[in-house]
């Protein structure tokens, strides 16, 4: 494989980096839509939903990371995710997320608009996303 073939990939948390490494293609949600990058695509910056990525390595595995949204870059083959939280999907407690966007739906329901419980359902529905998306692999 050739080195103009293969894009440069980090997901990085605000307190942790998620996944680093050599891939083949990723597949993103953009507030415009899902995006898949391969290599030499063209310079992007886009604002990520919160959602599950997913990155299909050379080797061909296939990553899937929970981000609570967040910014996508892509350049030279260099492709960087940045958000406040991820987590590899082979991580997440599928029904600890769960319960955990139960209760955020609840607080919601009874009146709490507040932005911390806004954030706690979209990152509880990225963990559920990302961790049914890696079982159905």
């Amino acid at each position: 494989m050739a080195e103009g073939d293969v894009l440069f990939v980090e997901v990085v948390a605000a307190d942790h980096r998620v996944w680093e490494g050599e891939a083949l293609s990723v597949i993103a949600r953009t507030v415009e839509g899902d995006i898949g990058i391969m290599a030499n695509h063209e310079p992007l910056l886009a604002l990520l939903e919160p959602s599950a990525a997913e990155v299909l390595t050379v080797d061909g595995r296939r990553e899937v990371i929970a981000v609570d949204g967040g910014f996508i870059s892509v350049a030279e083959n260099r492709v960087a995710i940045l958000s406040q939280y991820g987590r590899l999907a082979h991580e997440i407690l599928l029904d600890e997320a769960e319960r955990e966007r139960r209760e955020a739906w609840k607080k919601m329901n009874d009146g709490d608009n507040s932005e911390e419980t806004r954030q706690h359902f979209a990152r509880a529905r990225a963990q559920i996303a990302a961790a049914k998306k890696a079982q159905s692999a």
